[in-house]
């Protein structure tokens, strides 16, 4: 697949404007790990290689196992996933196919009967973005397999 849209480049606005949505969730009062488990499910709804690659890299870095990231394309089956998680997993689906159903009642229930109302607010947002970078990555044909986790980075051994 070739490359095409070069943001950095041509327009460094657009990554300015995101790394400001990303530097609010790092302080989100969502948990991090969380935050890669939802970024990890909207890019798998998206077909983002780039960004699956990248968030399930980021997951490993954290701790997360194999078998929770492998059984995550199918989480209502599979029994390792929190009800915390299955609520933030249901309202990812619910927003990322905004079409299907206009973010469905039962499913922001589901959320809100787990998180709290900034919780939830910071959790939308994180799902707004991470569709806002799949999309972007998408257009851009960014080439998965070379990003390096920052914990990983600054955990190595010298």
């Amino acid at each position: 697949m070739k490359p095409r849209l070069h943001y950095a480049k041509h327009a460094p606005g657009v990554y300015e404007a995101m790394d400001a949505l990303d530097r609010y969730l790092g302080a989100a009062s969502v948990d991090e790990k969380l935050l890669h488990l939802v970024r990890l499910r909207a890019s798998q709804l998206n077909g983002c290689a780039y960004c699956i690659d990248m968030h399930w890299k980021d997951l490993r870095a954290l701790g997360e196992s194999e078998q929770r990231l492998a059984g995550l394309d199918a989480w209502r089956e599979s029994p390792y996933y929190s009800d915390r998680e299955r609520a933030a997993l249901l309202w990812t689906e619910a927003v990322t196919r905004i079409a299907d159903g206009h973010a469905p009642d039962a499913a922001y229930e589901a959320a809100r009967a787990s998180f709290g109302e900034r919780e939830l607010c910071d959790l939308t947002l994180a799902i707004a973005t991470i569709n806002a970078w799949n999309r972007l990555s998408i257009a851009a044909r960014l080439a998965p397999g070379g990003y390096e986790p920052k914990l990983a980075a600054s955990t190595a051994s010298p």
